[in-house]
């Protein structure tokens, strides 16, 4: 008789997988969604400003009384008759997903890698948009690789999943990092729009502060900062490290070694909180063995105080 199969394989918790990112749907869904305005359109995400947050709808003739800046200046171009763009509400709010691919991420003590962890998150956040009647959408900093913006529909999920777990597979060769990202999720999202960034510490204190606050107007963000629990609890003996090729061995037991070692990875986590709070941005440190679920709470939480 052959001996009953594991139930984790040896790569569980380093490589993400479809399996465990569909999984998740459960622990989404079973959170109370956030409270969303009323209106008198099913799915309307209200613009807070007038002639945002709308989608194109057609173009017709130009009416004395229209607004010069709606002017459809290439079908004017084309017919010789002035036309105005017509607009209507957005039916449905965009959840944007923002994957930082840091290497540094890849990394891992318990539990699960940061990576791993982050692809878990991400699903979370697609599960909870298509609870809540989001469209859903995801990226990453690329150059090459455009942003994956599946259709409406059930299907829609999966292709933000799978998206997920081949970026947090293994390092991405291409890695234009989370400016190059932020770029792209600026074109994409519109006011009303809620956006997650998956981040490392230091792909967020790389970037300008000035950064931050114009991706907060108008819209939902959230950054969770991905973090293993030996950073912000290394244990109070000697740690065999590999720098630069050689092995190694830290003596945390030394006062003077974790105050240093404080100072390069507890205290950049206390700067980016305040930046991204400053920002109007909400944010909390995730750690690789926290429950993946565990920050959801700060989706419709309000403005960062």
């Amino acid at each position: 008789m052959s001996a009953p199969l594991p139930r984790e394989t040896p790569a569980a918790g380093i490589v993400p997988t479809l399996e465990e990112l569909v999984a998740l749907r459960r622990a989404a869904v079973g959170r109370r969604p956030p409270r969303r305005a009323r209106s008198g359109s099913a799915g309307i995400a209200p613009s807070p400003i007038r002639g945002r947050g709308m989608e194109y709808a057609e173009s017709r003739e130009y009416s004395a009384g229209d607004d010069a800046r709606h002017i459809d200046w290439r079908l004017t171009a084309r017919t010789g008759r002035a036309h105005t763009k017509l607009y209507q509400a957005e039916r449905e709010r965009l959840t944007l997903l923002v994957a930082d691919t840091s290497p540094l991420l890849y990394f891992g003590t318990r539990t699960r890698f940061k990576s791993v962890q982050a692809a878990r998150a991400g699903a979370v956040a697609a599960w909870a948009a298509l609870r809540d009647g989001d469209r859903v959408a995801a990226l990453r900093g690329s150059m090459k690789e455009p942003p994956v913006v599946p259709p409406p529909g059930p299907h829609a999920a999966l292709r933000v999943l799978d998206a997920l777990r081949r970026w947090y597979a293994t390092p991405q060769e291409e890695n234009a990092g989370l400016g190059v990202a932020l770029d792209h999720a600026d074109r994409l999202l519109r006011p009303g729009s809620r956006m997650l960034v998956l981040a490392d510490v230091g792909s967020v204190l790389a970037l300008p502060e000035a950064r931050w606050p114009g991706l907060a107007r108008h819209r939902e963000v959230v950054v969770l900062l991905l973090v293993d629990p030996i950073e912000h609890s290394p244990p109070q003996t000697q740690l065999p490290v590999i720098s630069g090729g050689r092995r190694v061995e830290l003596d945390l037991a030394s006062e003077a070694v974790r105050a240093r070692w404080r100072e390069q990875l507890v205290a950049p986590v206390d700067t980016a909180l305040k930046r991204l709070s400053r920002s109007g941005i909400r944010a909390q440190p995730l750690s690789s063995e926290a429950a993946s679920e565990s920050w959801l709470g700060l989706f419709g939480a309000g403005p960062a105080r």
